[in-house]
């Protein structure tokens, strides 16, 4: 099976120092599921609010670029094919004290989280007032 290139994965606090990647736990093992579809990403992440957890935004991303971050994180991943038979389903139970909640009790149960971004942030790259211009120009397209 070839690899798309971009893929869907789910992101807690997107965008914010306190970033995440959800997660699922089997075994002792971690698995980043990489939906090819944006829709199923979306349906996965409204299962996983509707189960009482923290809503996680569906984000675009290079699947070797997972891949990679799997690798050197020890975790497992998995293509979810676009227009498949497969029904992913989120596990019943939930971790309730994730690595991006600070004051939360942690349970010793089947799904998790854990920080993406594990390196420091660089400034960015545009000046305030650059990403404003760009902003409104991509406001206007909608």
């Amino acid at each position: 099976m070839i690899t798309p290139m971009r893929v869907f994965v789910l992101i807690f606090n997107a965008r914010t120092e306190n970033e995440g990647i959800h997660t699922i736990r089997e075994g002792d093992r971690n698995k980043i599921l990489m939906f090819e579809s944006e829709d199923d990403a979306t349906r996965f992440a409204l299962m996983l609010e509707a189960q009482d957890f923290p809503a996680p935004t569906p984000e675009p991303i290079d699947a070797e670029e997972i891949k990679e971050f799997c690798e050197s994180a020890g975790y497992e991943w998995e293509i979810i094919p676009e227009n498949s038979n497969l029904v992913v389903t989120p596990p019943e139970l939930n971790v309730e004290k994730t690595d991006w909640q600070e004051d939360a009790q942690k349970e010793d149960t089947v799904e998790d989280t854990f920080p993406l971004n594990q390196q420091p942030l660089d400034e960015p790259e545009l000046s305030d007032s650059e990403l404003e211009k760009i902003r409104r120009k991509l406001e206007g397209l909608l």
